[in-house]
């Protein structure tokens, strides 16, 4: 799955145009390197996250299509 889609799926991020922002503008790194939106996440990757209160760690535990809130948080861990 593509990461734009996986943020905005996992409600990591609430809109996919607000991932693609931050993938755009290098906010977004996994297993320690800067991608963009067509990178392909995989169970197990780490996405680290910059926000304006600090860098979030994610580890990736689920990968679904589509969620519901409760499904969404199975998605991730925060690490």
């Amino acid at each position: 799955m593509r990461i734009d889609k996986y943020l905005k799926v996992s409600r990591i991020i609430k809109r996919r145009s607000v991932a693609k922002e931050y993938l755009d503008n290098g906010l977004v790194s996994v297993n320690n390197k800067i991608v963009k939106a067509c990178f392909e996440v995989k169970i197990n990757d780490v996405i680290q996250l910059k926000k304006k209160d600090g860098v979030k760690t994610y580890k990736v535990v689920n990968i679904f299509e589509y969620a519901t809130e409760e499904k969404a948080k199975t998605m991730y861990e925060e690490i």
